[in-house]
This record gives C-alpha cells, sequence and structure tokens, in this order.
C-alpha cells in the first residue's frame, strides 16, 4: 500500500468545482496582487481566529520579521524562541536585526519549556515567540504571565496552530493567534489551511500594531505612493487569498477529521514496545498538523516505513541550536539536552483529513511489524 504524507490531490478534488471557479474568478478579473479576495479572506480569517485585524502577507517567515519591526524590535535586543522549531522562528529574529535566546523544549509535550524562559530573560529581552508546535498550543498564560512580568512582548508563531485551542484558567477556549501582542500564520501548501504556494498572516488586536504591519507589508505606506518611511513588499496574491478564501470555510471539518485521524493513532499505538505516542493535556485541543511519535530506532524505523510505501517525514533532523547557521552563538549540545536528544527520536506519521482507518491500520500494523522484528 502507497500512503502520502498528506494527500492534498484528494482535498482538491473534494472541492475541485469551488477551488476552479474561485481561480478563474482572480484571473478573469485580473486582481492578482491583494484585491477583494484577499480582503474577504483577511476578515474571515481574523474572525475564525477571533481577532480585531488579519494583515494577510507573502509567507510566514516574513509575517514573524514584519512583527518583530512593528514592536520596534532590531539591534541591542535579544528575543526568545524555542530550540526545536523550523528555522524561519529564529531567522526572523536575525533578519529584524535582533539576537535570538534560544531555550530547551519540554520533555513531553516538545513545546518551549516555560521554566527555562525565566532563566533566559534579561534587561535586553524584548520578546517571547512560542511556537504552536506540530499542532498544540504552548502553555499560554504562565507565558503570558512572565512576558507581563518583565514588559515583554509575545509573538504567537501559529504556522502550525489553524483552529488549535487553548483553556484559560477561568475556563474561557480560545484560539491559538488569540492571545499575544501579534501571531503569525504560514499558509505553506501543506499546512492544515494551505495555500497553492506561499502565503502568510499577521493577526493583532491591536489597531496600531496592525496599521504598522500593514504598511510595513507595503513598502511603508497605506496609499499608493504616500510613504511614512521604508518597508517591503510582502502581499498576498490575489490567488492565494481566493484558494485560501475557500478552504478556510472547509477548514473546521478537515480539522475535526485530524483529531479523529490522531485519536485513532492514540489508540492503536499506545501499546506497542518502544514507541512513544503524543502526550497533551486536557487545557490544549490540538490540531495535529504533525502526528510525531519518538523512539529510538528513529532512523531505521523511517526507512522501514518508506520501503513499506509510507511517506513519513523528521521535523526536525537538527536542533536549531545545532546548526551550523548558529555557530556563532558558541552554543554545546549539551546546553539543549531535550532538544538535541530528541532530534534523533522524532518521526512524523502521515496524517491529513482524508486519510482512512484502513490506511491507518497499515501504518499502524508496519510499526509494530518493524519492533516485532521485521
Amino acid at each position: 500500500m502507497e500512503i502520502p504524507f498528506v494527500d492534498l490531490h484528494a482535498q482538491y478534488q473534494s472541492i475541485k468545482s469551488e477551488m476552479d471557479e474561485a481561480i478563474s474568478e482572480i484571473i478573469v478579473n485580473t486582481a492578482f496582487i491583494q484585491g477583494a479576495a484577499v480582503k474577504n479572506f483577511e476578515t474571515a480569517f481574523a474572525k475564525a481566529i477571533g481577532v480585531r485585524h488579519c494583515i494577510a502577507v507573502a509567507n510566514g517567515t516574513d509575517a514573524i520579521v514584519i512583527s518583530l519591526k512593528s514592536l520596534g524590535i532590531g539591534v541591542g535586543d535579544e528575543v526568545i524562541v524555542p530550540a526545536n522549531s523550523f528555522i524561519a522562528t529564529s531567522e526572523a529574529v536575525t533578519a529584524a536585526g535582533a539576537r535570538v535566546v534560544f531555550v530547551d523544549n519540554h520533555p513531553d509535550t516538545y513545546n518551549i519549556d516555560i521554566d527555562i524562559i525565566k532563566e533566559k530573560t534579561n534587561s535586553r529581552t524584548k520578546a517571547i515567540i512560542p511556537v504552536h508546535l506540530y499542532g498544540q498550543p504552548a502553555d499560554m498564560e504562565p507565558i503570558l504571565n512572565i512576558a507581563n512580568k518583565n514588559n515583554l512582548f509575545v509573538i504567537e508563531d501559529s504556522a502550525q496552530g489553524h483552529l488549535a485551542e487553548y483553556k484559560w484558567s477561568d475556563g474561557t477556549w480560545k484560539k491559538a493567534g488569540s492571545f499575544g501582542n501579534m501571531a503569525t500564520f504560514s499558509f505553506y501548501p501543506g499546512k492544515n489551511l494551505g495555500a497553492y504556494g506561499d502565503a502568510g498572516a499577521i493577526v493583532t488586536n491591536d489597531d496600531n500594531l496592525a496599521r504598522k504591519a500593514r504598511m510595513y507589508a507595503n513598502h511603508g505606506r497605506i496609499s499608493k505612493y504616500d510613504h511614512e518611511f521604508e518597508g517591503i513588499n510582502s502581499r498576498m496574491d490575489g490567488i492565494q487569498g481566493a484558494v485560501l478564501g475557500v478552504k478556510l470555510k472547509y477548514l473546521p471539518q478537515w480539522t475535526e477529521k485530524r483529531r479523529a485521524a490522531a485519536n485513532y493513532y492514540l489508540n492503536k499505538l499506545k501499546d506497542i514496545q518502544g514507541v512513544i505516542i503524543p502526550a497533551f493535556s486536557n487545557s490544549v485541543r490540538p490540531v495535529w498538523h504533525l502526528f510525531v511519535i519518538r523512539t529510538n530506532k528513529r532512523d531505521q524505523l523511517h526507512n522501514y516505513l518508506t520501503e513499506k510505501g509510507i511517506s513519513n517525514g523528521v521535523h526536525y533532523p537538527i536542533a536549531l541550536p545545532n546548526l551550523q547557521a548558529y555557530h556563532y552563538l558558541n552554543h554545546k549540545p549539551s546546553d539543549f539536552p531535550v532538544a538535541t536528544s530528541y532530534q534523533d527520536q522524532l518521526l512524523s506519521l502521515p496524517i491529513f483529513p482524508e486519510i482512512t482507518n484502513v490506511q491507518q491500520d497499515y501504518v499502524v500494523s508496519t510499526i509494530a511489524e518493524f519492533f516485532n522484528g521485521g
């Protein structure tokens, strides 16, 4: 059996007529940069997250850079980011002119370790960027408490957390992206809400920050030639706005299908010796952008599944502080024991809304077969 890691073709087929019409309308109206489709998506996505503003940009990395710039963060400032994430989270800090400060990840949830945040905070620290890794929200309430106590900004990297939910201490459930000063999203095609190319967004409840971000993403202007400052060019294409506008309507049901698939995996994998399944608390509702298991035989299992036709992935094979790109920070692998040890243990299994129980049974039985000696 051949099982893809994600099945974007199956997703397209399920909404083909609606998607083709939306894209055709953009082409007919030659609304290729921003335009009504993008504005409509911004309005709908802000409502879906539960915030006042959404600024559509070219990609998720730009979204973080623009957020940092809008908050006035730059040279001489430090920004805390998790050691286990995609490099976009950290390289955006450097691109904004600030210095990245890595914090190890929690051994159970893989999200940023809150206790270590406190240790890494000093007078130069200006912001924390928690990542809602693999679709599981970071523990936002204590993070915000640390930020408020130390006058820090919080930018939620929600690239993997579309519609993920977190339970506040008062019992209120809120969407990932609605807690910090600003939040960023990626709509890379493989994301839970994916465009047909690169695209991203910034969300915020702050009117002033929203205006700054929109201006910075559009050459420092609101009107066509009235540039108040130098910005960059990071605008969403009209076609991506149309694609995302169609997909957003289906995202809630796709999310529930991902949750059902994740629960199926959790139940079927829990008794296989050698596999550690994902852990999460009752205060989060993950959206399972990735379903990540842990095993000391990661590379062997990766190869075995691949040989059996099961696409799988490694996210991420080198912890950020251990990358050559950050040698200048003079870190040792032992400075980040969790991220360093887990970089050889984490394996992502195929998960997508269209995956069937038959396909999942094949994945599970193949994993069990591997641990029983192949």
